[in-house]
């Protein structure tokens, strides 16, 4: 029997009736076996969980039939309480499946230390690039006599005089002691 006269038998058209049938049918079962074991079409919505104490969330995230992961988080927003909820990742709204991790950045307890910079005998326009550049704030100037200036003799904090390397907490407002160029 020859290649061509095979390929036109009864025999071989049935083979490939059959294997066609069966594709299919494999196709079928996985589709649907996928279906029903990704719980298509089944959502929870994620709570809004801002303001929230990390336990209060994870509760929330419990009854839901979700799960809660902690981020570390260095942001610290004064607009928030303490120790709440700041950020979530689903956001509020959110379809998702059950059991998925909902990932929550929580508010610090303040802002994190910088170090005051060095800055004596730098101009007060440099001094005030440098202090915006570590996160810190500029009360006001004080001027004092010294020839120098604007150059910036001496910084205070809260009344005190701090030196070079203090740690203080970010956004805080300094004091700039600076020179006006008249002589003692």
């Amino acid at each position: 029997m020859s290649f061509f006269k095979f390929l036109g038998s009864k025999t071989f058209l049935y083979q490939i009736i059959l294997a066609i049938i069966a594709i299919f049918l494999l196709i079928y079962l996985a589709l649907h076996l996928l279906k029903s074991s990704t719980n298509h079409g089944e959502f929870t919505v994620v709570p809004d969980l801002s303001r929230k104490t990390f336990n209060q969330a994870k509760l929330l995230l419990d009854n839901a039939g979700l799960r809660a992961e902690l981020v570390d988080s260095t942001n610290f927003n004064p607009n928030y309480p303490r120790f709440s909820v700041i950020e979530q990742n689903p956001a509020a709204g959110e379809k998702v499946k059950e059991n998925r991790k909902i990932y929550l950045k929580i508010n610090r307890s303040g802002y994190e230390k910088v170090t005051v910079p060095d800055l004596i005998q730098v101009t007060f326009r440099n001094a005030t690039s440098i202090v915006k550049a570590v996160g810190l704030e500029i009360k006001e100037v004080e001027y004092v006599d010294n020839i120098g200036k604007d150059m910036v003799l001496g910084v205070k904090y809260e009344g005190k005089e701090i030196k070079a390397g203090t740690k203080i907490p970010k956004t805080s407002r300094i004091v700039l002691v600076c020179g006006n160029g008249k002589r003692n």
